[in-house]
């Protein structure tokens, strides 16, 4: 019997001209799935928590604290796991190219 992972419960929140909004909510052990942002993006815990990002390089832990946000470029293949005990959160803001002339 082959592992099916549990998947993260994404909410798309807001999408307009400018960004997309998604909640991201994990149970332990849940996760995005591979998958690559095409924006520049910004993501805001909104629990403690560890996180388990899984790249093609290799995997990398990391302890990630309530509403201390960080961000990352566009293009990067990834998949995000909770690798905590308990169940955790993030808001991700994916930024829009801006379409304003100068």
């Amino acid at each position: 019997m082959s592992h099916q992972p549990l998947p993260a419960e994404p909410t798309r929140q807001l999408e307009d001209d400018k960004v997309i909004v998604t909640r991201w909510d994990f149970a332990p052990g849940a996760e995005t799935g591979w998958h690559r942002h095409p924006h520049d993006y910004v993501v805001v815990p909104l629990v403690d928590g560890v996180m388990r990002l899984q790249t093609p390089e290799g995997d990398h832990e990391s302890e990630v604290k309530a509403g201390v946000s960080y961000r990352r470029q566009a293009g990067v293949e990834h998949n995000v796991i909770n690798a905590g005990e308990g169940q955790f959160a993030f808001v991700e803001i994916e930024l829009k190219a801006s379409r304003e002339e100068k």
